[in-house]
């Protein structure tokens, strides 16, 4: 990363500070009592996030180490009559994984890809924004292999798509990193993408990370842009084939083929499983994101809440770059413990720690099929096993994963699933 060396007095405060800060919210963690220390940098937690919704602006003005639990809600009834999504060619797919994948093809998403070299490559990891409502609709999340959805506190979520199988010229709007990539990039060998990150955060990433961190200023447009037409902070995109020509240019990306193993795919339905029509996925009680299945294209598509904070409305959350509604062949929904340092700083440390895991639920083919997640490590996939210990295999295909809080609830009437947020 490149940025401006700080004098030797500036360095040693900025560590003590750190190290201060540290202690105090581990402290808070515990169930001590906090100090004003603490309160200050939840208050500076706060400030580095800037979109916040509107009805909870004012609690995020005096927000304290541990957030308002988050009310149980009756769905949104004014939903309007889904877009119809053009059918797209599926390439042909076999069952494989979760070990032994045949060289063409995309470990991530048991697809084959036109050209296997560009599997030669360490994954492109980017996050991606959600609040304020209007950086949506987002772009580039149609090409990627996976996005993960998660809490950063105050009621908001953020994605981190990662791109392997192929690239886009333009994705965002990227904003800051946080605590959990330090545990989701190690798993996939990737390399970091995002506009940079509170000071304290950004150590935690660069120790996990060190030289695969590529913050915004690196390298010049465009491999990072801003765009004008759209206003600050959230009008910065980025080219995941520069960013990886970057790290490879740079000795962040060795240019060889990661071991991905992990995951399984089969494209034939299961039979098994219980009906799926939607999945919704509740935040807070302004913060929505749902999956209906569309039995023509096989695909669960997105809607979203229109960020109207007095009564919500469902709408189509569609690519930028292809103005057609985001369409995924999986969704999956896993079930960890947040560790909560302050209103926004959090992380989910099981992701990475082997042997460790929990209830999962995968939705395919307009069907949930009950399972467990589990890690294998640090530098290893997240595996997905059915009650027979074995892969449970995925449909062929792009896959979105919501990491939810271990204390979060599911419940279905009529094949439509509500799973809603709570920590930890």
């Amino acid at each position: 990363m490149i940025r401006t060396a700080p004098d030797r007095k500036t360095r040693i405060l900025g560590i003590c500070t750190s190290v201060i800060a540290f202690s105090l919210l581990f402290s808070a963690c515990s169930g001590a009592q906090a100090p004003k220390q603490a309160d200050l940098v939840a208050t500076y937690a706060v400030q580095t996030l800037t979109a916040i919704p509107l009805a909870r602006a004012s609690q995020a003005a005096a927000a304290t180490d541990t957030p308002q639990p988050t009310p149980t809600l009756a769905p949104p009834t004014d939903t309007p009559t889904p877009t119809a999504i053009p059918a797209t060619p599926t390439p042909v797919a076999v069952a494989s994984g979760p070990t032994g994948f045949p060289n063409n093809y995309d470990p991530l998403t048991g697809l084959p890809v036109s050209d296997p070299t560009i599997l030669n490559r360490r994954p492109v990891m980017v996050k991606v924004s959600n609040w304020p409502a209007t950086v949506r609709p987002q772009s580039g999340l149609s090409s990627a292999d996976l996005v993960f959805e998660y809490y950063i506190g105050e009621g908001m979520n953020r994605f981190v798509a990662l791109f392997y199988g192929q690239n886009t010229d333009r994705v965002g709007s990227i904003r800051s990193g946080r605590l959990i990539d330090a545990q989701l990039a190690p798993l996939y060998q990737a390399v970091l993408a995002s506009s940079g990150a509170y000071y304290t955060v950004e150590w935690a990433i660069e120790r996990a990370l060190g030289n695969r961190v590529i913050n915004e200023g690196a390298g010049p447009c465009p491999m990072f842009c801003r765009d004008a037409k759209i206003p600050s902070p959230n009008n910065l995109f980025g080219d995941t084939s520069q960013i990886s020509a970057y790290a490879q240019s740079h000795g962040a990306d060795p240019k060889t083929r990661q071991n991905l193993d992990g995951m399984a795919f089969d494209p034939a339905a299961p039979t098994t499983g219980k009906t799926a029509t939607q999945v919704a996925i509740q935040i807070n009680e302004y913060d929505r994101g749902e999956w209906r299945y569309d039995p023509s294209s096989g695909k669960y598509l997105r809607w979203i809440d229109d960020g109207n904070t007095t009564k919500i409305t469902m709408v189509p959350l569609t690519d930028a770059n292809t103005k057609q509604q985001l369409a995924f062949a999986n969704v999956a929904v896993i079930f960890a413990p947040y560790t909560v340092y302050a209103a926004t700083m959090n992380d989910v440390t099981s992701l990475s720690q082997a042997g460790q895991g929990g209830k999962a639920m995968l939705f395919r083919d307009g069907q949930e099929l009950d399972c467990t997640w589990k890690s294998q490590g640090k530098d290893k996939p997240l595996e997905f096993l059915g009650s027979d210990g074995k892969a449970i295999p995925f449909k062929p295909g792009n896959s979105w994963i919501a990491i939810m809080g271990s204390h979060s609830s599911s419940t279905v009437s009529n094949g439509q699933w509500e799973i809603h947020f709570n920590l930890p």
